[in-house]
């Protein structure tokens, strides 16, 4: 055997290992969609339609604000981790995650920064009542101090999904003893945004844990010189930007619509869009999965992989994706309305039409997700942010054509054609990658 053939990737073992790290994430996630269940159930009981979108509008203006301001640190340890990992060099890897972790904190300054100007300006206009006002600023502040994704990639960079399963299962476990304690104390939306905070307060710290235990956060603490990361890491910074403002996009498109319904037929309908979409949302939570389960081992592959390797891939993890999404529309129109009526009761059953389409939505993002993640890898961000603006103003575009016409449910079937924008340009974009050269 030739060295080019010995040193050259094997797809059977990236996809065994991508397989191995995607168990251990739907272990992580089957516990939280099932408890996931039982505290919406919970929360819509308690508060009704229209409390139950007030609280939906406030954490997803959260989120959407911590989306903004955070950069997706865990793909630049991962993308830049990999050889100093592979040769050992505990400097460089010390480096890396010190530089990775003062990037969280320093976005989560300014997010919190932001989310007071935001409150003290336009309280009133959000329909943010002044009882309400003090309880979501520091919701929004944990939300965006408790960023994880640095340790989130230290966990991945180790192949320690294990843990980061075991971590990620904190956030359910912790919401749903939170729901039945504020129903049972305090049930009003300020107690629910304690629970949700303190779940996630306890998540991160779960995480850090971990860390800590491996060894890495003394690593991190005794590292100097992670100024000096540009010029170590060329490339870096370009690439940070850019899968910020991907995920940005990515994961902002995902609030706006809750957002844009909230604005535009009040906080009753956002509450029926948000369970509509939260129930779509983790039927459709494979993409996300199979994305963060392939990319450490896709960075792996691309390293030294020849060209025809590339096709191949790409194949591959579409066949996989299309496979998988076919499974999910197959499960939601089967389970989709008990699941709704179950966790809702009826005053949410007429969000089953939503339901339909934000499934189909998360489906079609689903068949994206092989090619989006080898794009990554490949230090071509840029493009995908620019499929994901396509796809942001394509919905946008969308929405105010069809909003006054259908309502909450034309906002939904904007989000589908957003994701069908993505996915046909993600399918462009894998045909360019598999052609060869010349």
């Amino acid at each position: 055997m030739d060295a080019a053939s010995s040193s050259s990737p094997r797809p059977a073992g990236l996809f065994r290992a991508a397989a191995r790290n995607l168990g251990w994430l739907l272990a992580s996630r089957g516990v939280l969609a099932v408890l996931s269940l039982f505290y919406l159930g919970i929360a819509t009981r308690a508060l009704g339609v229209e409390g139950f979108g007030r609280f939906a509008l406030i954490t997803g203006a959260a989120q959407t604000l911590a989306t903004l301001v955070a950069f997706q640190t865990w793909q630049i340890i991962i993308q830049y981790g990999v050889a100093p990992h592979a040769a050992g060099d505990r400097g460089a890897l010390g480096r890396l995650f010190r530089g990775c972790a003062l990037l969280d904190l320093a976005g989560a300054l300014v997010g919190a920064l932001l989310a007071w100007a935001i409150l003290s300006i336009w309280a009133e206009a959000l329909g943010i009542a002044p009882t309400l006002e003090r309880a979501t600023l520091i919701f929004s502040i944990v939300q965006l101090l408790t960023v994880r994704s640095t340790p989130l990639g230290i966990l991945r960079l180790r192949d320690r999904f294990a843990l980061s399963a075991l971590a990620d299962s904190v956030t359910p476990a912790a919401r749903f003893v939170g729901a039945i304690a504020v129903w049972l104390i305090h049930p009003t939306v300020q107690g629910f945004l304690v629970a949700w905070g303190v779940a996630e307060v306890l998540t991160a710290a779960v995480y850090w844990i971990l860390v800590a235990r491996q060894g890495d956060l003394r690593l991190m603490w005794r590292a100097r010189g992670s100024r000096g990361l540009p010029d170590e890491h060329p490339g870096i910074v370009r690439f940070a930007v850019s899968t910020n403002a991907s995920a940005t996009l990515g994961l902002s498109s995902k609030q706006l619509p809750l957002l844009l319904v909230g604005a535009t037929a009040g906080p009753a309908a956002a509450g029926v869009f948000r369970l509509a979409s939260q129930i779509a949302q983790g039927l459709g939570k494979l993409s996300q999965l199979i994305s963060r389960a392939a990319f450490p081992e896709v960075v792996r592959t691309l390293r030294d992989a020849p060209p025809e390797a590339l096709a191949r891939l790409i194949r591959r993890l579409f066949l996989g994706s299309l496979v998988a999404a076919g499974a999910i529309m197959l499960l939601v129109m089967v389970a989709g309305k008990p699941v709704l009526s179950l966790v809702g009761g009826r005053e949410f059953r007429h969000a089953w039409t939503m339901l339909l389409w934000l499934a189909l939505a998360g489906c079609l993002d689903l068949t994206a997700t092989g090619v989006d993640t080898v794009l990554t890898a490949m230090r071509r961000a840029g493009r995908v942010f620019a499929i994901r603006l396509a796809g942001v103003a394509a919905m946008v575009a969308t929405a105010i054509l069809v909003a006054p016409i259908y309502g909450a449910t034309g906002i939904a079937m904007a989000v589908t054609i957003a994701s069908a924008v993505v996915a046909l340009l993600m399918i462009v974009a894998a045909r360019q990658l598999s052609r060869p050269a010349g």
